[in-house]
């Protein structure tokens, strides 16, 4: 059994900064959980800390029940894989991927046979003669995971592993680390900021905002129902969208026009008090041309006449971006503090317009005005000052 425990964990710097905060987190044996966020969210900080690279302020970190936080990287039985590859020039595959057990004084013979194991599981039998130069960047990461593989260790901890591999070598490599985790379920903590790694790896994800924990969830239960306006724009791509509106008893006034709710998500939003500014958002694939809209669904959804202004093609998709009335395109104050954390550019709601992901059947066509259905029932609502979701 190999369990993971933070119990109030913080990590403050000597200058004053909290990098973590109040962390709280239990990880299953074998259990798959990625650390997602932004740059400077505390996510490969708290990493380091259960790797022992980092020295805990506060709080107490567990492994299979008992306290390691003064305990020795060395002493922690773990594995860790890096963006940088850190593999030996002068050795070949094999001498790299064997370096940890020859340090460790195992036999020769069974060092041989996990080698040749790794090498299999990870297809690099036929390169383990071959010196990192010879190898591609997919390559030379496998190595590197090969090596953390054959020490057999209780936890494997994975620091963007692929952020310096090329889109297809990524998708490659990810999947492997899916199989690989499936096959030897060896509890792992994986660290990224692509939140799409985040959405395909993970048995559970865990993002951070400053230092904070924001939401701890399945992939399907930080997509459906996030916690609050920071999670919901972090999680989805593209992110979902967002623009101020208003609530008044039963019906959501927002630049789309005025959309009766639910009787039961009205009244949870009456007994929250929402009445007034809130932010809405609406994922892109919750858009679709009304004209292939049919039957029950039509039912469930509203439809407006917009006018796209740009309209990408990607083949099995169509994505149309849309202007909001600059009238109604003012940012709430979380949404200006996202902006300010994140940067304008990659921020949830920072431009005024919004995008629609549609049938690739879809008629849609730029400057030319047709009808948009939106699904009402996947509406996200959420407080205009705090950011925190409203009338789940």
């Amino acid at each position: 059994m190999s369990t993971i425990s933070l119990e109030h964990v913080t990590k403050r710097f000597p200058d004053g900064t909290e990098a973590v905060e109040d962390l709280n987190l239990k990880i299953a044996d074998g259990e798959f959980l990625v650390f997602v966020g932004p740059s400077g969210s505390g996510k490969s900080t708290a990493l380091n800390m259960i790797a022992g690279l980092e020295d805990i302020t506060s709080g107490d970190l567990l492994m299979n029940g008992k306290v390691v936080n003064d305990l020795s990287p060395k002493d922690r039985d773990i594995a860790m894989v890096f963006q940088t590859y850190a593999l030996y020039p002068h050795m070949t595959v094999r001498q790299n991927m064997a370096f940890p057990l020859k340090i460790a004084h195992v036999p020769q013979d069974e060092a041989n046979r996990r080698v040749q194991e790794a090498a299999e599981l990870l297809e690099l039998t036929e390169h383990l003669d071959r010196k990192p130069a010879n190898l591609s960047g997919g390559q030379r990461q496998r190595v590197a995971m090969g090596r953390a593989i054959v020490r057999d260790p209780q936890a494997f901890l994975m620091d963007e592993p692929l952020s310096n591999l090329d889109a297809k070598l990524r998708v490659q490599v990810r999947t492997m680390i899916s199989r690989l985790q499936q096959r030897l379920k060896v509890t792992t903590v994986y660290v990224t900021h692509d939140q799409t790694e985040a959405m395909t790896l993970g048995d559970r994800i865990m993002v951070l905002r400053l230092g904070r924990v924001q939401q701890v969830g399945t992939p399907k239960e930080l997509y459906d129902y996030p916690a609050n306006l920071f999670v919901a724009g972090f999680i989805g791509s593209p992110s979902m969208n967002f623009m101020l509106g208003q609530f008044s008893d039963t019906a959501l006034t927002w630049p789309l026009g005025e959309v009766p709710l639910p009787a039961e998500r009205a009244a949870r939003l009456r007994e929250e008090q929402a009445a007034g500014d809130i932010v809405v958002g609406i994922r892109p694939e919750d858009f679709e041309d009304a004209a292939l809209v049919e039957g029950a669904r039509r039912e469930h959804g509203s439809t407006i006449t917009a006018k796209p202004d740009v309209v990408e093609s990607l083949g099995s998709e169509v994505f149309a971006y849309f202007p909001v009335p600059k009238s109604t395109a003012a940012q709430a104050a979380e949404l200006e503090r996202v902006a300010a954390e994140v940067g304008a550019g990659d921020a949830p709601g920072s431009e005024s317009t919004f995008v629609a992901r549609l049938d690739p059947a879809t008629t849609a066509r730029e400057n030319v005005p047709f009808d948009l259905w939106f699904d009402t029932h996947k509406l996200h609502l959420f407080d205009a000052e705090t950011g925190r979701a409203l009338g789940r």
